[in-house]
């Protein structure tokens, strides 16, 4: 006879464990733990992971916990235990987060390594590098946009549709990758908040723009908080002050005019060059009048890009007294010796 087969109700079958996510938070030096033993004194401590990856316990000296979760360094640290206690009891309690430490490359201000912690206050750079405008604060755990911040902003030239983060995988398999388009958010196509955390090791690439993107988007960005605060715009020419400019990202031509003292009374106001350097490498030249009562984005007033250049040419007059002054300048030795001359001989003649 068969024994028959015994039926569990489907209350008491246990759940299967959840499957180890690959975002667990793994310690490395700079965490603090505070530990504890179930009704057990003279264990109760905070210790911090030192820079070999260990951290250093009452009794048990120093044990490996970097690359390790919580959980894992829990369970380690119990196993230690137990060469002392019987069946100890351990509590293990993350205190204190390390800053991350993350590259950000590509088309941003200044590309390289930063550490970022969970209370930052970023300031946006200017095309030379140098902190400009306010200061952005945030708390929480970092996300991509600090991250981005942190490198000083997008350059002119950088690309929204495409930011990818390329995250290590802690088990030693092959990287992870994943792209963001933060141009959605910009323009209200996309709901909800897109912003994703940010874990060490990570790796922030901002790509080039394919292809020119029309002024219009060039001003959504610029007013947003991926652009750095100001720019430089070289304005030449027939201004008061001639020379590098520093400007708001979002500014018109006419205000790096002004801000370069105006035109000179010799200056063409008609035949303003803006020369712009293109991604392909061309120079893009464009004659523009000076109009500072045009609107932002039109035809007369564009929006500057970091780099651009302004020249302001003379008007005809001043080319025409500029010419005769060229032409007469070598002769004016010779007049003024005949001149002497004649003062020195009378009737010479």
């Amino acid at each position: 006879m068969v024994p028959a087969l015994a039926v569990v109700p489907p209350a008491q079958v246990a759940p299967a464990p959840p499957a180890a996510s690959p975002l667990r938070y793994r310690l490395g030096p700079g965490d603090r733990l505070r530990l504890s033993l179930f009704k057990m004194e003279g264990y109760d401590t905070q210790a911090e992971v030192l820079p070999d990856g260990t951290v250093n316990l009452p009794r048990l000296g120093s044990v490996p916990v970097w690359g390790l979760t919580i959980d894992q360094a829990r369970d380690r640290i119990t196993r230690g235990y137990t060469r002392f206690l019987r069946r100890p009891s351990v509590y293990l309690d993350l205190i204190g987060t390390r800053p991350l430490r993350i590259s950000v490359t590509g088309e941003v201000q200044r590309p390289g390594l930063y550490s970022i912690s969970r209370a930052e206050t970023n300031q946006l750079s200017a095309a030379d590098g140098k902190a400009a405008g306010p200061a952005i604060q945030s708390s929480g755990w970092p996300t991509l946009v600090e991250a981005i911040q942190k490198a000083g902003g997008l350059t002119a030239r950088g690309d929204l549709r495409r930011v990818t983060v390329q995250r290590p995988d802690p088990a030693g398999g092959a990287p992870r990758e994943f792209s963001v388009d933060f141009w959605s958010v910009l323009r209200g196509a996309r709901a909800g908040s897109v912003n994703p955390l940010i874990y060490d090791g990570d790796s922030v690439v901002v790509p080039i723009a394919e292809q020119q993107q029309p002024e219009s988007e060039l001003i959504a960005v610029a007013s947003s908080t991926f652009a750095p605060a100001t720019i430089t715009v070289n304005v030449i020419g027939e201004v008061e002050r001639p020379g590098p400019q520093q400007v708001r990202a979002n500014s018109p031509l006419s205000q790096a005019v002004m801000s370069a003292g105006g035109i000179t009374r010799r200056g063409n106001r008609n035949t303003l060059e803006l020369l712009r350097l293109e991604p392909s490498g061309a120079i893009n030249r464009r004659t523009l009048a000076f109009t500072p009562a045009a609107s932002l984005g039109s035809e007369q007033n564009p929006p500057l890009r970091d780099g651009d250049v302004v020249v302001v040419d003379r008007h005809g007059w001043a080319k025409t007294n500029d010419s005769i002054r060229s032409a007469v300048e070598p002769l004016g030795p010779v007049l003024n010796g005949l001149s002497i001359f004649r003062l020195l001989v009378p009737g010479a003649f």
